[in-house]
């Protein structure tokens, strides 16, 4: 996690350990203006959102991150602090996305500085709000991701024989945020600086161009919008829970199996809630449960959270007899042997989208044949197989998308590529797929198969993993040299101009070979910070092969190559 090493260039990693664990003890906090406007804080905070793809985008002053690149670092922190000492917030600038159903998504861009103060806060909230959130939330927190919730749903299913769905979809949900309700969670979480209370009741009330102040929603596109919804569904995700999973019984049972068959001779509600965003769903084990449960969440909406529900997207599904579509993907059960499995395989919409996403690649290199347009087009079949491996049907769903697009990829490459069996395909190429697949040679980049994937084992969460404690951070640095996958994508996304195909291909393969690893240092190295070096200088005769590169930390190559004792 990039972040931790970004806690650790500014001390902070012992400070955010403190906060989550006098958190989990359930302490109060009445002094976290002070932290939050620390010199290691609010530098911290100016490095996050520079290493931000969003930084190049500017709020309605018109300054990105690049109108405060030529501070000094005091001249960073005096103007944070200043700005915080009598916060006003800046308009925020509305942006309309497009959606794939045609309406569009409002988004909330704040100004450059207004993003610094709210990294500022997420930094000292985040590890607070950790200690006290469900423990199957999975959206918008650290390390959580999609496929977590898949597996937690794959294991309901599975394990428990829960085969009653309850889908509900918050109507709205980042515009109807209640401002009041908010503060007095965030109060109840144990956050009781009254200053830092009101100066996020300020972020919540600033202007919007063209729309005036908003009094009610959290705006998407603010950094710290993701964490206070989560802090809104907090109180849903525990009463469900209360309800059944955790419920506190008078009587101690030995077993947990044994309070369960207990729980059962009662007239209690049995459901388990998966939570993503404002996304989620509840898993019962029969028909009259889910109803109960389908009007008793919505009723609890509306009256303690004051948030509808959608009444398209909300309804109770049976797996048995169809498909409930969660996360993009589709989850139903099929009989095996003398019970019910869950399957999963990609949504029609995603599949749509993916073939849409394909077609426009097909024809940008259809009209340019580089070597960047190819390599593009691979990064996006390896991230979107990345995403959707975790399904039980994935190679029957790709097979089927790689045949409606067969030939439109044939008519449109057959005259400015080469179909054939990658056998001269490099390491890269072979690390993921097989060359027993027929593809396309554009310049002299492979295209990578849309049909070969295989499926992978998905698995849950586990809950000692967290960047807010020693042993959770032992098992982040362990886990991330098992997986680089998502790092060789962001690798592969990378234009390097007047690099050599031969170079670009040996600089993957050597990273992958390493696990990830800097080949001096030994430290794990996130996609931004990967430098590739050559052993013998190419003016010396060393050329870009394999063994004459080597894979280091980007401020390791700068001391190799440095001349001054300085």
């Amino acid at each position: 996690m990039q972040a931790i090493r970004y806690w650790d260039y500014y001390n902070m990693v012992e400070t955010f350990t403190d906060l989550h664990s006098r958190a989990t003890n359930r302490e109060n906090y009445t002094r976290l203006y002070d932290t939050i406007s620390s010199r290691a804080n609010i530098l911290l905070a100016f490095r996050m959102i520079k290493s931000n793809n969003g930084s190049h985008t500017a709020g309605t002053d018109g300054k990105t991150i690049n109108s405060f690149k030529t501070l000094t670092d005091e001249e960073i922190v005096t103007l944070i602090q200043r700005k915080l000492a009598n916060y006003q917030p800046k308009q925020i600038r509305r942006v309309l996305i497009p959606k794939p159903n045609g309406k569009q998504r409002p988004l909330g861009i704040p100004c450059m500085i207004d993003r610094i103060v709210q990294q500022c806060f997420k930094q000292v909230l985040e590890p607070i709000a950790e200690a006290h959130f469900f423990k199957h939330s999975y959206g918008f927190r650290p390390l959580r991701s999609t496929h977590h919730a898949i597996a937690r749903v794959q294991h309901l299913v599975n394990l428990v024989g829960l085969h009653y769905v309850v889908d509900i979809d918050v109507l709205g949900f980042f515009d109807n945020v209640n401002h009041t309700l908010l503060i007095k969670q965030l109060w109840n979480m144990g956050i009781k600086d009254r200053k830092v209370l009101r100066i996020i009741s300020k972020m919540l009330k600033a202007e919007i161009s063209g729309e005036g102040i908003p009094f009610k929603g959290t705006p998407q596109g603010g950094i710290l919008s993701p964490l206070l919804s989560n802090i809104v569904l907090n109180d849903l995700d525990h009463w469900v829970s209360e309800q059944w999973e955790s419920f506190n019984s008078n009587f101690k049972y030995a077993h947990n199996g044994s309070r369960h068959n207990a729980l059962k001779r009662t007239n209690l509600k049995e459901g388990y809630i998966v939570r993503y965003a404002d996304d989620f769903k509840i898993l019962c084990r029969d028909w009259k449960t889910a109803q109960k449960w389908f009007h008793a969440v919505r009723l609890y909406l509306k009256d303690r959270l004051h948030l509808d529900i959608s009444p398209e997207k909300s309804q109770i599904v049976n797996l048995r007899k169809r498909a409930s579509e969660f996360l993009g993907f589709t989850i139903f059960t099929v009989k095996k042997a003398k019970k019910r499995v869950a399957q999963t395989a990609i949504s029609n919409k995603k599949k749509r989208e993916i073939k849409l996403e394909a077609k426009k690649h097909i024809k940008i290199m259809q009209k340019s044949q580089t070597n960047q347009n190819a390599n593009s087009y691979n990064s996006f079949v390896l991230g979107i197989h990345n995403y959707f491996c975790k399904a039980t049907q994935v190679n029957p769903e790709f097979s089927r998308l790689a045949h409606d697009l067969r030939a439109f990829t044939f008519n449109r490459l057959r005259l400015v590529g080469k179909y054939e069996h990658p056998t001269k395909a490099p390491s890269t190429y072979r690390k993921f797929y097989s060359i027993n697949f027929r593809t396309f040679r554009i310049n002299d980049v492979y295209l990578f198969p849309l049909c070969d994937v295989k499926t992978s084992n998905n698995m849950c969460f586990g809950r000692g993993l967290t960047p807010f404690t020693e042993t959770g951070r032992s098992m982040i640095y362990k886990k991330l040299q098992e997986g680089i996958r998502s790092e060789i994508i962001k690798l592969m996304e990378s234009n390097i101009p007047n690099r050599s195909v031969e170079y670009l291909d040996n600089r993957i393969s050597r990273y992958s070979m390493k696990m990830g690893c800097c080949e001096i240092t030994g430290m794990f190295l996130f996609a931004s910070y990967v430098h590739c070096h050559h052993y013998l200088p190419i003016h010396l005769g060393g050329g870009d092969r394999f063994n004459n590169l080597r894979i280091l930390h980007k401020d390791v190559h700068v001391l190799i190559h440095a001349k001054s004792k300085d």
